[in-house]
């Protein structure tokens, strides 16, 4: 079991952030980050300190998504504890025609289920009238 848990915190102009919190304070997080597993270079972790938290108890994590990950389909990245061989995170990437896919079905699944309830409603109000 890994003796740490991570949050997200904000996935912005490339770059995925999140928390490190450790169970006990200790030496810090080795953390590997992999795509397709390969690992994803450039990856931070640096310790947090602010006067309200203990020191060597939180990092910020940084994630720079590389540019060869952005293109057609899903791409997954996996944020594991190197130590306990265990995956704290995951977050994925969906865009191209993998993405139009999922949007117009869904659409649709809803448009069939709002016309069904449009049907429904004016029944009921026709038998309640």
């Amino acid at each position: 079991m890994s003796a740490f848990s991570l949050t997200k915190t904000r996935f912005l102009h490339g770059t995925w952030e999140g928390v490190l919190h450790a169970q006990s304070s200790g030496a810090p997080p080795d953390i590997r980050v992999t795509l397709h597993d390969q690992p994803v270079a450039d990856v931070t972790v640096t310790a947090m300190t602010p006067e309200t938290q203990a020191p060597g108890l939180h990092w910020l994590l940084r994630v720079p998504v590389p540019p060869e990950a952005v293109g057609d389909g899903v791409q997954t990245f996996l944020i594991v504890d190197a130590a306990a061989q265990e995956v704290l995170e995951s977050f994925s990437l969906i865009a191209g025609e993998a993405l139009g896919d999922d949007i117009r079905a869904e659409v649709d699944l809803l448009r069939a289920e709002l016309d069904m309830l449009k049907r429904a409603f004016r029944r009921h109000c026709l038998e309640t009238s």
